[in-house]
């Protein structure tokens, strides 16, 4: 059974995830800061000032990003973006840690939060090879707020209709065809990371490769 975890707890978690993201990404070089991610269309570093760009929007700020750009949300994820890049890969991971221990957001729940953390982590660390040994209740905590909500990511959607079920962890949710394996390729593949099925056994899992191009970050 999957226990929620408490309000209280959960900017912590955040805040030990951004940390743990921050120490990783010290001392990259210039080649690797430019290397795509998985999150289509971005870098390692742009990626990385996404992230910055999420705790640094309360929601007034986020409404009025929305309503510059007429309702354009992916402009004003771009838009945001730029703001946070900063003139050298330096600058950009400082102005992440300036921002990581922060408890500033955009309209969306602080679990939410947790998983943009999580997932946008595994998009700047696979392509550069790098891991990390996450607590299991923190993405027992991602993958059950994800199985249940379409944000950011359309996750549910991608879900529905499916069991999932994680061989590292007690996370388990849904009827239908079983899809196992990690608790964080399952959580990455409902996030629409297509390689993280390559993860994954079960009769569900050519279901749920399918819905990898379901649009939505």
């Amino acid at each position: 059974m999957n226990q929620p975890t408490p309000p209280t707890e959960i900017w912590s978690l955040i805040h030990a995830e951004r940390a743990a993201l921050a120490d990783d990404l010290a001392g990259l070089t210039e080649e690797q800061w430019a290397t795509a991610s998985l999150c289509e269309g971005l870098t390692v570093r742009e990626v990385l000032a996404h992230l910055t760009a999420g705790a640094s929007l309360n929601p007034v700020r986020w409404m009025v990003g929305v309503i510059r750009c007429r309702f354009d949300f992916d402009r004003q994820v771009a838009v945001r973006l730029a703001e946070q890049l900063g003139a050298s890969p330096e600058e950009t991971l400082a102005r992440f840690r300036r921002a990581m221990t922060g408890t500033t957001k955009p309209p969306l729940p602080k679990l939410a939060m947790l998983a943009e953390v999580v997932v946008h982590g595994e998009d700047i660390r696979r392509p550069l090879g790098l891991t990390r040994d996450y607590p299991v209740a923190t993405l027992t905590s991602v993958a059950t707020y994800y199985r249940g909500s379409d944000l950011p990511a359309l996750s549910k959607k991608r879900a529905d209709g499916l069991r999932l079920r994680a061989t590292d962890g007690p996370f388990a949710a849904g009827d239908g065809p079983e899809v196992y394996g990690t608790t964080l390729a399952l959580i990455m593949a409902m996030a629409g990371r297509a390689s993280y099925c390559d993860e994954l056994d079960g009769d569900g899992v050519a279901t749920l490769r399918d819905r990898q191009g379901l649009t939505g970050r």
